[in-house]
């Protein structure tokens, strides 16, 4: 934010400097503003040109390139526009320089002026706050930062922990597996009802000197 606010006052500040040069001495005692754009291109004249045909327009065009650069944060349009001025102004010293075979800086006034350094530091503080500013943050990116979950130490989100069983809702089942749970296994144990498994009682053996088998029953007599 400091960033964007310092490159955009920079970028005005060159704004203001480029559009206030047409109004100061170029070349040999000659305002910017009495150059036509189109000597710019065709060659330099020595007819007088209007204020707003003159190279003021495009110093013009690029004061509204920095102002909708600074209120939409863009370094591209800013850069767009420190690159247009300096562009004119070296093409309109190509242009005079080709019309009065050299370009002189003299302290009599008969060279290059205030003007043209207005001009060209005008554009270069354009480009600088172009480069200060960071521009407009991407807001799919960030939007994507702020919907997704961060845990602490590298745990998974909440919703992607597998939690089980489930939380048993009113009216649910108090089963919680997928499959029936398994019944329990019967007694294996021998059967005593078996003779082949029953396992014999020590009373049962007759050769027990501890329990002797008891005697038969004497018969009843007949009555």
């Amino acid at each position: 934010m400091i960033r964007n606010v310092l490159g955009s006052l920079i970028a005005l500040a060159g704004a203001a400097s480029a559009v206030l040069s047409p109004f100061r001495d170029w070349y040999d005692g000659r305002a910017g503003r009495d150059y036509r754009v189109r000597d710019l291109f065709g060659g330099i004249t020595a007819t007088e040109s209007g204020v707003l045909v003159s190279i003021l327009l495009p110093f013009l065009a690029t004061a509204l390139l920095v102002i909708a650069g600074a209120v939409l944060r863009s370094r591209l349009v800013v850069a767009l526009a420190g690159v247009v001025t300096l562009g004119f102004t070296v093409l309109w010293m190509v242009r005079q320089g080709q019309a009065a075979g050299s370009l002189a800086v003299a302290g009599d006034g008969s060279g290059l002026q205030m003007g043209v350094a207005n001009a060209l530091a005008g554009g270069l503080l354009m480009l600088i706050g172009a480069l200060l500013m960071r521009g407009r943050a991407r807001r799919g990116r960030r939007s994507r930062r702020e919907r997704k979950p961060v845990e602490p130490y590298g745990a998974p989100a909440a919703d992607q922990v597998d939690t089980w069983p489930p939380t048993q809702e009113p009216g649910m089942s108090v089963q919680t597996s997928p499959w029936p749970e398994p019944e329990a296994d019967p007694y294996t144990g021998p059967d005593p009802r078996d003779p082949r498994t029953r396992v014999p009682h020590p009373a049962d053996d007759p050769r027990d000197p501890v329990h002797p088998p008891h005697p038969p029953h004497p018969p009843h007599p007949p009555g």
